[in-house]
Protein backbone atom coordinates (compact mmCIF):
# COMPACT_ATOMS: atom_id res chain seq x y z
CA UNK A 1 0.00 0.00 0.00
CA UNK A 2 0.84 3.02 -0.61
CA UNK A 3 -0.27 6.44 0.87
CA UNK A 4 0.85 10.38 -0.80
CA UNK A 5 -0.41 13.49 0.88
CA UNK A 6 0.21 16.82 -0.14
CA UNK A 7 2.96 16.42 -2.51
CA UNK A 8 4.70 18.95 -4.35
CA UNK A 9 7.95 18.33 -6.29
CA UNK A 10 9.82 20.54 -8.42
CA UNK A 11 12.72 20.54 -11.41
CA UNK A 12 14.79 24.13 -11.47
CA UNK A 13 12.04 26.20 -11.54
CA UNK A 14 9.39 24.10 -13.00
CA UNK A 15 6.65 22.41 -11.01
CA UNK A 16 5.98 18.89 -11.90
CA UNK A 17 3.51 18.15 -8.96
CA UNK A 18 1.57 20.83 -6.54
CA UNK A 19 -0.12 19.34 -3.55
CA UNK A 20 -1.45 16.24 -4.40
CA UNK A 21 -2.33 13.46 -2.71
CA UNK A 22 -3.14 9.70 -3.47
CA UNK A 23 -4.12 6.10 -2.57
CA UNK A 24 -2.63 3.16 -4.14
CA UNK A 25 -4.51 0.42 -1.52
CA UNK A 26 -4.16 -3.26 -0.84
CA UNK A 27 -4.24 -5.31 -3.73
CA UNK A 28 -5.09 -2.34 -6.07
CA UNK A 29 -3.45 -2.25 -9.89
CA UNK A 30 -2.48 1.28 -10.59
CA UNK A 31 -1.24 2.48 -13.96
CA UNK A 32 0.27 6.22 -13.17
CA UNK A 33 -0.25 7.51 -17.35
CA UNK A 34 0.42 11.46 -18.73
CA UNK A 35 2.26 12.65 -21.55
CA UNK A 36 6.39 12.39 -21.99
CA UNK A 37 7.57 15.55 -19.54
CA UNK A 38 4.86 15.28 -16.98
CA UNK A 39 6.84 13.96 -13.92
CA UNK A 40 5.78 10.39 -14.34
CA UNK A 41 9.22 9.08 -13.43
CA UNK A 42 10.35 11.90 -10.85
CA UNK A 43 7.05 11.00 -8.89
CA UNK A 44 8.30 7.33 -8.84
CA UNK A 45 11.62 8.60 -7.75
CA UNK A 46 9.78 10.07 -4.74
CA UNK A 47 7.78 7.45 -4.08
CA UNK A 48 10.23 4.69 -3.55
CA UNK A 49 12.90 7.44 -1.75
CA UNK A 50 15.33 7.91 -4.34
CA UNK A 51 17.71 10.52 -3.62
CA UNK A 52 18.16 12.64 -6.50
CA UNK A 53 20.09 15.90 -6.48
CA UNK A 54 17.93 17.80 -9.18
CA UNK A 55 14.84 16.84 -7.70
CA UNK A 56 12.53 18.80 -4.41
CA UNK A 57 9.82 17.17 -2.86
CA UNK A 58 7.49 18.52 -0.06
CA UNK A 59 4.44 16.54 1.68
CA UNK A 60 4.63 12.99 3.12
CA UNK A 61 5.15 9.11 1.01
CA UNK A 62 4.60 6.07 3.17
CA UNK A 63 5.00 2.78 1.21
CA UNK A 64 3.25 -0.02 3.70
CA UNK A 65 4.85 -3.28 3.80
CA UNK A 66 8.27 -4.30 1.14
CA UNK A 67 8.44 -3.07 -2.08
CA UNK A 68 10.22 -3.66 -5.43
CA UNK A 69 11.29 -1.40 -7.91
CA UNK A 70 12.07 -1.58 -11.54
CA UNK A 71 13.76 1.69 -12.45
CA UNK A 72 13.30 3.01 -16.35
CA UNK A 73 17.13 3.04 -16.37
CA UNK A 74 19.00 -0.37 -15.55
CA UNK A 75 21.60 0.41 -12.20
CA UNK A 76 24.91 -0.07 -14.08
CA UNK A 77 26.90 -3.72 -12.89
CA UNK A 78 23.60 -4.61 -11.07
CA UNK A 79 23.31 -4.66 -7.25
CA UNK A 80 24.94 -8.17 -6.62
CA UNK A 81 28.29 -8.79 -4.79
CA UNK A 82 29.67 -9.48 -8.12
CA UNK A 83 29.00 -7.95 -11.95
CA UNK A 84 26.47 -11.25 -13.06
CA UNK A 85 23.18 -11.75 -13.42
CA UNK A 86 22.36 -14.30 -10.77
CA UNK A 87 24.46 -12.10 -7.94
CA UNK A 88 22.01 -9.24 -9.28
CA UNK A 89 18.82 -11.70 -9.21
CA UNK A 90 20.18 -13.04 -5.76
CA UNK A 91 20.62 -9.58 -4.25
CA UNK A 92 16.56 -8.98 -4.05
CA UNK A 93 16.62 -11.58 -1.02
CA UNK A 94 19.95 -10.58 0.24
CA UNK A 95 20.64 -14.15 -0.72
CA UNK A 96 23.94 -12.95 -2.15
CA UNK A 97 25.42 -11.73 0.86
CA UNK A 98 24.11 -14.55 3.13
CA UNK A 99 26.01 -17.23 0.30
CA UNK A 100 29.14 -15.43 0.18
CA UNK A 101 28.83 -15.22 4.36
CA UNK A 102 27.88 -19.16 4.35
CA UNK A 103 30.96 -20.24 2.41
CA UNK A 104 33.29 -18.15 4.32
CA UNK A 105 31.82 -19.91 6.98
CA UNK A 106 31.95 -23.01 5.89
CA UNK A 107 36.11 -22.84 5.27
CA UNK A 108 36.35 -21.59 8.73
CA UNK A 109 33.98 -24.39 9.66
CA UNK A 110 36.34 -27.08 8.33
CA UNK A 111 39.32 -24.96 9.58
CA UNK A 112 38.62 -24.91 13.39
CA UNK A 113 35.35 -27.19 13.69
CA UNK A 114 34.65 -25.28 17.29
CA UNK A 115 31.60 -24.48 18.39
CA UNK A 116 31.52 -21.08 17.83
CA UNK A 117 32.49 -21.69 14.19
CA UNK A 118 28.95 -25.01 14.30
CA UNK A 119 26.82 -22.17 15.65
CA UNK A 120 27.99 -19.21 13.03
CA UNK A 121 27.59 -21.70 10.11
CA UNK A 122 24.20 -23.05 11.23
CA UNK A 123 22.56 -19.72 12.15
CA UNK A 124 23.58 -18.69 8.37
CA UNK A 125 22.26 -22.01 7.09
CA UNK A 126 19.15 -21.67 8.58
CA UNK A 127 18.84 -17.76 7.32
CA UNK A 128 19.57 -19.16 3.90
CA UNK A 129 16.98 -21.65 3.84
CA UNK A 130 14.44 -19.43 5.42
CA UNK A 131 15.27 -16.59 2.60
CA UNK A 132 14.39 -19.66 -0.40
CA UNK A 133 18.37 -20.52 -0.45
CA UNK A 134 17.47 -24.03 -1.48
CA UNK A 135 15.04 -23.27 -4.04
CA UNK A 136 17.13 -20.38 -6.42
CA UNK A 137 17.68 -22.91 -9.55
CA UNK A 138 13.70 -24.18 -9.67
CA UNK A 139 12.49 -20.57 -9.15
CA UNK A 140 14.84 -18.51 -11.32
CA UNK A 141 14.91 -21.43 -14.07
CA UNK A 142 10.53 -20.66 -13.71
CA UNK A 143 10.76 -17.27 -14.47
CA UNK A 144 13.62 -17.05 -16.98
CA UNK A 145 11.86 -19.67 -19.35
CA UNK A 146 8.53 -17.50 -19.00
CA UNK A 147 10.58 -14.13 -19.65
CA UNK A 148 12.33 -15.73 -22.22
CA UNK A 149 15.87 -15.91 -20.96
CA UNK A 150 18.52 -18.69 -21.72
CA UNK A 151 19.51 -19.12 -18.02
CA UNK A 152 23.70 -19.04 -18.95
CA UNK A 153 23.09 -15.59 -19.84
CA UNK A 154 22.78 -14.63 -16.09
CA UNK A 155 26.24 -16.05 -15.27
CA UNK A 156 27.24 -13.06 -17.69
CA UNK A 157 28.84 -9.76 -16.80
CA UNK A 158 25.51 -7.93 -16.43
CA UNK A 159 26.91 -4.74 -17.83
CA UNK A 160 27.61 -6.61 -21.13
CA UNK A 161 24.27 -8.18 -21.78
CA UNK A 162 21.72 -6.40 -24.52
CA UNK A 163 19.29 -3.60 -23.67
CA UNK A 164 16.42 -6.73 -23.83
CA UNK A 165 18.38 -9.44 -21.75
CA UNK A 166 19.27 -6.93 -19.11
CA UNK A 167 15.36 -5.91 -18.74
CA UNK A 168 14.69 -9.56 -18.09
CA UNK A 169 17.19 -10.41 -15.18
CA UNK A 170 15.62 -6.65 -13.76
CA UNK A 171 12.03 -8.59 -13.94
CA UNK A 172 13.58 -11.61 -12.73
CA UNK A 173 15.10 -10.26 -9.79
CA UNK A 174 12.01 -8.14 -9.06
CA UNK A 175 9.89 -11.38 -9.20
CA UNK A 176 12.05 -13.47 -7.27
CA UNK A 177 12.11 -10.81 -4.42
CA UNK A 178 8.54 -11.60 -3.70
CA UNK A 179 7.73 -7.91 -2.24
CA UNK A 180 4.18 -6.89 -0.93
CA UNK A 181 4.01 -3.81 -3.29
CA UNK A 182 5.78 -3.88 -6.81
CA UNK A 183 6.62 -0.04 -8.27
CA UNK A 184 7.22 -0.67 -11.95
CA UNK A 185 8.75 2.00 -14.80
CA UNK A 186 7.87 1.04 -18.22
CA UNK A 187 8.03 -2.87 -17.43
CA UNK A 188 7.89 -4.19 -20.95
CA UNK A 189 9.96 -2.38 -22.56
CA UNK A 190 12.53 -4.67 -24.67
CA UNK A 191 9.89 -7.53 -24.19
CA UNK A 192 8.33 -9.67 -27.03
CA UNK A 193 4.50 -10.40 -27.32
CA UNK A 194 5.04 -14.00 -25.40
CA UNK A 195 7.13 -12.40 -22.46
CA UNK A 196 4.85 -9.46 -21.88
CA UNK A 197 1.84 -12.27 -21.88
CA UNK A 198 3.61 -14.30 -19.20
CA UNK A 199 4.26 -10.97 -17.70
CA UNK A 200 0.68 -9.58 -17.59
CA UNK A 201 -0.41 -12.97 -16.27
CA UNK A 202 2.13 -13.24 -13.46
CA UNK A 203 0.62 -9.31 -12.65
CA UNK A 204 -2.39 -10.47 -12.86
CA UNK A 205 -1.57 -13.62 -10.18
CA UNK A 206 0.44 -11.29 -7.75
CA UNK A 207 -1.77 -10.18 -5.03
CA UNK A 208 -0.37 -7.01 -3.36
CA UNK A 209 -0.54 -3.67 -4.54
CA UNK A 210 0.61 -2.68 -8.14
CA UNK A 211 1.60 0.87 -9.21
CA UNK A 212 3.54 1.01 -12.86
CA UNK A 213 4.24 3.13 -15.51
CA UNK A 214 3.77 2.08 -19.10
CA UNK A 215 2.99 3.19 -22.80
CA UNK A 216 2.29 -0.18 -23.52
CA UNK A 217 -1.50 -0.07 -24.03
CA UNK A 218 -1.98 -3.81 -23.59
CA UNK A 219 -0.81 -3.74 -20.22
CA UNK A 220 -2.70 -1.22 -19.32
CA UNK A 221 -5.44 -2.58 -20.99
CA UNK A 222 -5.39 -6.16 -19.14
CA UNK A 223 -3.21 -5.42 -15.46
CA UNK A 224 -4.80 -2.02 -14.12
CA UNK A 225 -8.17 -1.54 -11.87
CA UNK A 226 -7.29 2.65 -11.53
CA UNK A 227 -5.55 5.06 -13.47
CA UNK A 228 -3.64 8.23 -11.41
CA UNK A 229 -3.22 10.79 -14.44
CA UNK A 230 -0.76 13.34 -14.10
CA UNK A 231 -1.48 16.54 -16.05
CA UNK A 232 -1.38 20.13 -15.27
CA UNK A 233 0.79 19.58 -12.13
CA UNK A 234 -2.39 17.13 -10.14
CA UNK A 235 -2.87 13.67 -10.05
CA UNK A 236 -6.68 12.80 -11.38
CA UNK A 237 -8.08 9.74 -10.42
CA UNK A 238 -10.10 7.58 -12.49
CA UNK A 239 -11.58 3.72 -12.26
CA UNK A 240 -10.74 0.99 -14.31
CA UNK A 241 -8.22 0.09 -17.53
CA UNK A 242 -6.58 2.20 -19.31
CA UNK A 243 -9.27 2.39 -22.20
CA UNK A 244 -12.13 3.22 -19.61
CA UNK A 245 -10.25 6.09 -18.49
CA UNK A 246 -9.75 7.11 -21.79
CA UNK A 247 -13.76 7.47 -21.95
CA UNK A 248 -14.04 9.09 -19.02
CA UNK A 249 -11.31 11.56 -19.72
CA UNK A 250 -12.83 12.87 -23.03
CA UNK A 251 -16.33 12.91 -21.49
CA UNK A 252 -15.38 14.85 -18.36
CA UNK A 253 -13.52 16.95 -20.60
CA UNK A 254 -16.13 17.62 -23.17
CA UNK A 255 -18.39 18.36 -20.05
CA UNK A 256 -16.15 20.41 -18.31
CA UNK A 257 -15.86 22.49 -21.92
CA UNK A 258 -19.16 23.01 -21.80
CA UNK A 259 -19.66 23.82 -18.23
CA UNK A 260 -17.06 26.67 -18.83
CA UNK A 261 -18.55 27.85 -22.11
CA UNK A 262 -22.22 28.10 -19.82
CA UNK A 263 -20.36 30.52 -17.51
CA UNK A 264 -18.24 32.46 -19.49
CA UNK A 265 -21.73 33.30 -21.51
CA UNK A 266 -23.43 34.10 -18.19
CA UNK A 267 -20.28 36.50 -16.94
CA UNK A 268 -20.48 38.25 -19.56
CA UNK A 269 -24.41 38.80 -20.08
CA UNK A 270 -24.23 39.43 -15.94
CA UNK A 271 -21.30 42.10 -16.21
CA UNK A 272 -23.06 43.55 -19.66
CA UNK A 273 -26.15 43.93 -17.48
CA UNK A 274 -24.43 45.48 -14.49
CA UNK A 275 -22.62 47.93 -16.39
CA UNK A 276 -25.30 49.20 -18.00
CA UNK A 277 -27.13 50.20 -14.96
CA UNK A 278 -24.23 51.96 -13.34
CA UNK A 279 -24.31 55.71 -13.02
CA UNK A 280 -28.47 55.72 -13.06
CA UNK A 281 -30.76 55.70 -9.91
CA UNK A 282 -30.10 54.12 -6.83
CA UNK A 283 -32.19 51.81 -7.08
CA UNK A 284 -30.50 50.40 -10.38
CA UNK A 285 -26.90 51.07 -8.49
CA UNK A 286 -27.90 48.57 -6.03
CA UNK A 287 -28.52 46.24 -8.90
CA UNK A 288 -25.78 46.58 -10.51
CA UNK A 289 -23.73 45.98 -7.04
CA UNK A 290 -26.15 42.70 -7.02
CA UNK A 291 -24.89 41.78 -10.48
CA UNK A 292 -21.29 42.51 -9.55
CA UNK A 293 -21.18 40.13 -6.72
CA UNK A 294 -22.83 37.16 -8.78
CA UNK A 295 -19.96 37.79 -11.56
CA UNK A 296 -17.49 37.43 -8.78
CA UNK A 297 -18.95 34.00 -7.99
CA UNK A 298 -19.02 32.76 -10.84
CA UNK A 299 -15.57 33.49 -11.20
CA UNK A 300 -14.00 32.17 -8.37
CA UNK A 301 -16.30 28.70 -8.82
CA UNK A 302 -15.14 28.58 -12.63
CA UNK A 303 -14.84 25.06 -13.83
CA UNK A 304 -11.31 24.22 -14.68
CA UNK A 305 -11.13 22.94 -18.13
CA UNK A 306 -8.45 20.11 -18.86
CA UNK A 307 -6.06 21.18 -21.76
CA UNK A 308 -6.55 18.90 -24.88
CA UNK A 309 -3.56 16.94 -26.65
CA UNK A 310 -2.45 18.60 -29.59
CA UNK A 311 -1.70 15.99 -32.38
CA UNK A 312 1.88 15.77 -32.56
CA UNK A 313 3.92 16.31 -35.70
CA UNK A 314 7.81 15.98 -35.32
CA UNK A 315 9.89 17.20 -38.60
CA UNK A 316 13.58 15.96 -39.86
CA UNK A 317 15.36 19.31 -42.44
CA UNK A 318 15.28 18.03 -46.60
CA UNK A 319 18.73 15.98 -45.76
CA UNK A 320 22.10 16.63 -48.88
CA UNK A 321 21.37 13.78 -51.60
CA UNK A 322 23.68 11.20 -51.10
CA UNK A 323 25.18 8.55 -53.98
CA UNK A 324 22.65 6.35 -55.09
CA UNK A 325 23.65 3.67 -53.24
CA UNK A 326 24.34 5.43 -49.62
CA UNK A 327 26.02 1.69 -47.87
CA UNK A 328 26.93 -1.67 -49.38
CA UNK A 329 27.90 -4.19 -46.39
CA UNK A 330 29.60 -7.37 -47.74
CA UNK A 331 30.32 -10.48 -45.86
CA UNK A 332 30.03 -8.84 -42.37
CA UNK A 333 30.59 -10.68 -38.96
CA UNK A 334 30.97 -9.92 -35.33
CA UNK A 335 32.15 -11.17 -32.63
CA UNK A 336 33.05 -11.49 -29.08
CA UNK A 337 35.93 -13.89 -27.87
CA UNK A 338 34.57 -17.67 -29.21
CA UNK A 339 31.15 -16.05 -29.67
CA UNK A 340 29.46 -14.86 -32.95
CA UNK A 341 26.44 -12.57 -33.34
CA UNK A 342 26.38 -11.87 -36.43
CA UNK A 343 27.33 -13.63 -39.45
CA UNK A 344 27.82 -12.71 -43.06
CA UNK A 345 25.69 -10.07 -43.57
CA UNK A 346 25.40 -8.62 -47.01
CA UNK A 347 23.20 -5.75 -48.53
CA UNK A 348 22.95 -2.90 -50.23
CA UNK A 349 20.19 -0.15 -49.77
CA UNK A 350 19.53 2.58 -52.33
CA UNK A 351 18.74 6.22 -51.71
CA UNK A 352 15.32 7.03 -49.82
CA UNK A 353 14.55 3.38 -49.11
CA UNK A 354 14.19 2.30 -45.19
CA UNK A 355 15.34 -0.76 -43.62
CA UNK A 356 14.05 -2.78 -40.76
CA UNK A 357 16.03 -4.82 -38.51
CA UNK A 358 14.61 -7.47 -37.00
CA UNK A 359 15.37 -10.03 -34.70
CA UNK A 360 15.22 -11.83 -30.77
CA UNK A 361 17.23 -10.11 -28.34
CA UNK A 362 20.84 -10.92 -28.57
CA UNK A 363 21.06 -11.51 -32.34
CA UNK A 364 23.39 -9.05 -32.96
CA UNK A 365 21.01 -5.74 -34.11
CA UNK A 366 22.56 -3.33 -31.63
CA UNK A 367 26.17 -4.48 -32.35
CA UNK A 368 25.75 -4.31 -35.91
CA UNK A 369 23.82 -0.76 -36.09
CA UNK A 370 27.30 0.08 -34.31
CA UNK A 371 29.31 -1.32 -37.00
CA UNK A 372 27.15 0.70 -39.57
CA UNK A 373 27.55 3.20 -37.66
CA UNK A 374 31.34 3.64 -36.81
CA UNK A 375 31.37 3.09 -33.39
CA UNK A 376 33.10 -0.43 -33.50
CA UNK A 377 34.78 -2.61 -35.90
CA UNK A 378 33.36 -5.72 -37.31
CA UNK A 379 35.14 -8.86 -36.73
CA UNK A 380 35.44 -9.35 -40.52
CA UNK A 381 34.20 -8.18 -43.74
CA UNK A 382 33.77 -4.66 -45.09
CA UNK A 383 31.08 -1.18 -44.57
CA UNK A 384 31.41 0.80 -48.01
CA UNK A 385 29.67 4.04 -47.70
CA UNK A 386 28.57 6.13 -51.30
CA UNK A 387 29.48 9.46 -52.47
CA UNK A 388 28.25 12.44 -49.75
CA UNK A 389 27.35 10.11 -47.16
CA UNK A 390 27.17 11.48 -43.35
CA UNK A 391 25.51 8.88 -40.86
CA UNK A 392 23.12 9.89 -37.91
CA UNK A 393 22.98 7.53 -35.11
CA UNK A 394 20.55 6.83 -32.34
CA UNK A 395 21.88 4.79 -29.50
CA UNK A 396 19.13 2.52 -27.49
CA UNK A 397 20.36 4.26 -24.13
CA UNK A 398 21.16 7.75 -26.05
CA UNK A 399 24.91 7.68 -25.36
CA UNK A 400 25.10 10.16 -27.90
CA UNK A 401 23.80 12.74 -25.83
CA UNK A 402 26.24 14.48 -23.47
CA UNK A 403 25.20 13.99 -19.84
CA UNK A 404 27.33 16.96 -18.68
CA UNK A 405 26.25 19.95 -20.21
CA UNK A 406 23.08 21.76 -21.08
CA UNK A 407 19.92 20.15 -22.93
CA UNK A 408 20.32 23.03 -25.66
CA UNK A 409 24.40 22.62 -25.68
CA UNK A 410 23.62 19.16 -27.41
CA UNK A 411 22.32 20.94 -30.53
CA UNK A 412 24.89 21.80 -32.95
CA UNK A 413 25.24 25.07 -33.62
CA UNK A 414 26.86 24.59 -37.51
CA UNK A 415 23.34 24.77 -38.98
CA UNK A 416 21.12 26.49 -35.85
CA UNK A 417 23.20 29.27 -35.57
CA UNK A 418 22.04 31.13 -32.66
CA UNK A 419 19.96 30.17 -29.60
CA UNK A 420 16.60 31.38 -30.78
CA UNK A 421 17.00 28.75 -33.50
CA UNK A 422 18.08 26.11 -31.15
CA UNK A 423 15.57 26.56 -28.99
CA UNK A 424 12.49 26.51 -31.28
CA UNK A 425 14.20 22.97 -32.56
CA UNK A 426 13.82 21.97 -29.07
CA UNK A 427 10.23 23.16 -28.84
CA UNK A 428 9.41 20.95 -31.95
CA UNK A 429 10.17 18.25 -30.06
CA UNK A 430 8.21 19.31 -27.27
CA UNK A 431 11.33 20.30 -25.31
CA UNK A 432 9.75 23.50 -24.28
CA UNK A 433 10.39 26.76 -22.22
CA UNK A 434 13.42 26.37 -19.30
CA UNK A 435 13.79 22.65 -20.28
CA UNK A 436 16.55 23.73 -23.00
CA UNK A 437 18.48 25.09 -19.87
CA UNK A 438 18.17 21.82 -17.70
CA UNK A 439 20.81 18.61 -17.83
CA UNK A 440 20.36 16.00 -19.66
CA UNK A 441 20.08 14.07 -16.59
CA UNK A 442 16.89 15.81 -15.36
CA UNK A 443 14.97 14.45 -18.23
CA UNK A 444 13.02 11.41 -18.24
CA UNK A 445 13.68 8.34 -20.57
CA UNK A 446 10.85 9.70 -22.69
CA UNK A 447 12.32 13.27 -23.09
CA UNK A 448 16.07 12.30 -23.63
CA UNK A 449 14.87 10.42 -26.14
CA UNK A 450 13.19 13.44 -28.04
CA UNK A 451 16.27 15.42 -27.34
CA UNK A 452 18.31 12.72 -29.52
CA UNK A 453 15.60 12.92 -32.31
CA UNK A 454 16.28 16.82 -32.12
CA UNK A 455 20.06 16.22 -32.08
CA UNK A 456 19.76 14.17 -35.28
CA UNK A 457 17.21 16.97 -36.81
CA UNK A 458 20.24 19.84 -36.11
CA UNK A 459 22.54 17.66 -37.96
CA UNK A 460 23.33 17.38 -41.52
CA UNK A 461 22.77 13.52 -41.98
CA UNK A 462 21.11 12.05 -44.83
CA UNK A 463 21.64 8.43 -43.53
CA UNK A 464 20.05 7.65 -39.67
CA UNK A 465 20.72 4.07 -37.60
CA UNK A 466 18.03 4.32 -35.32
CA UNK A 467 18.24 1.56 -32.68
CA UNK A 468 14.71 1.56 -30.87
CA UNK A 469 14.21 5.06 -31.36
CA UNK A 470 10.47 4.64 -29.81
CA UNK A 471 11.62 3.41 -26.17
CA UNK A 472 9.98 5.39 -23.46
CA UNK A 473 7.39 7.81 -25.83
CA UNK A 474 4.56 7.93 -25.22
CA UNK A 475 2.00 6.51 -28.42
CA UNK A 476 1.03 10.23 -29.68
CA UNK A 477 5.07 10.05 -29.55
CA UNK A 478 5.79 6.95 -31.20
CA UNK A 479 3.14 7.14 -34.29
CA UNK A 480 4.51 10.54 -35.18
CA UNK A 481 8.07 9.74 -34.90
CA UNK A 482 7.34 7.10 -37.78
CA UNK A 483 5.42 9.34 -39.88
CA UNK A 484 8.85 12.00 -39.46
CA UNK A 485 11.03 8.71 -41.23
CA UNK A 486 7.84 7.98 -43.58
CA UNK A 487 7.97 10.83 -44.91
CA UNK A 488 11.85 11.79 -45.12
CA UNK A 489 13.79 11.59 -48.47
CA UNK A 490 16.77 10.36 -46.76
CA UNK A 491 18.12 6.43 -45.94
CA UNK A 492 16.64 4.73 -42.71
CA UNK A 493 18.24 2.06 -40.80
CA UNK A 494 16.23 1.18 -37.87
CA UNK A 495 15.95 -1.35 -35.33
CA UNK A 496 12.55 -1.70 -33.25
CA UNK A 497 10.06 -4.03 -31.61
CA UNK A 498 7.47 -1.35 -31.73
CA UNK A 499 4.58 -2.29 -34.00
CA UNK A 500 2.88 1.26 -34.19
CA UNK A 501 6.31 2.87 -34.79
CA UNK A 502 7.11 0.39 -38.22
CA UNK A 503 3.38 0.56 -38.90
CA UNK A 504 3.74 4.23 -39.39
CA UNK A 505 7.55 3.75 -41.31
CA UNK A 506 6.39 1.50 -43.57
CA UNK A 507 9.98 -0.23 -44.37
CA UNK A 508 11.10 -0.79 -47.78
CA UNK A 509 13.03 -3.63 -46.81
CA UNK A 510 14.22 -5.99 -43.82
CA UNK A 511 17.06 -7.92 -42.75
CA UNK A 512 16.16 -10.77 -40.36
CA UNK A 513 18.70 -11.70 -37.44
CA UNK A 514 19.91 -14.28 -36.75
CA UNK A 515 19.14 -15.84 -40.11
CA UNK A 516 20.88 -13.07 -41.92
CA UNK A 517 17.90 -12.87 -44.90
CA UNK A 518 17.70 -9.34 -46.47
CA UNK A 519 14.62 -9.42 -48.75
CA UNK A 520 11.88 -6.42 -49.08
CA UNK A 521 9.34 -5.64 -46.51
CA UNK A 522 6.25 -8.08 -45.99
CA UNK A 523 3.37 -6.64 -43.84
CA UNK A 524 3.26 -10.31 -42.41
CA UNK A 525 6.93 -9.48 -41.09
CA UNK A 526 4.59 -7.43 -38.81
CA UNK A 527 4.10 -10.61 -36.71
CA UNK A 528 7.41 -10.85 -36.26
CA UNK A 529 8.09 -7.28 -34.78
CA UNK A 530 7.17 -7.78 -31.34
CA UNK A 531 9.16 -10.68 -31.54
CA UNK A 532 12.10 -10.85 -29.16
CA UNK A 533 13.41 -14.53 -28.43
Amino acid sequence: MIVGSSLTIEIGEKTLLKESSFVVGAGEKVGLVGKNGTGKSSLMSVIVGESLHHLRSTGKVAIRGTFGFLPQTPVKGGLGMDNTGFSHVLSGRGLDVLDSALETARKYLEADPSEENILLFSDLEEQFRENGGYEIEGVVARLAAGLGLKEDVLFEDIDSLSGGQRRRVDLIRLLFQKPETLILDEPTNHLDLSAKKWLMDELDKFRGAILLISHDLKLLDTSIDKVLHLADKKLHEFKGTYSSYLGQLYADTDQREKAAAGEEKEIKRLSTLADSMRGSTNRRARIAKSLDHRVERLESSRTEVRKRERQKVFKLPIPERSGVTPIDVEDVSISYGAVTVVKNIRFALKRGERMLIIGRNGAGKSSLLRCLSGVQEPSQGSIRLGAHVSIGYFAQEHEQVDRTIRVMDNISDRILKTETQRRALLGSFGLTGEMAYQMPTTLSGGERAKLALAMLAAGEANMLLLDEPTNNLDPASIEAVGYMLQNWSGTVIAVSHDRGFVEALEPTHCLKLPDEVFTYWKDEFLDEVELRR
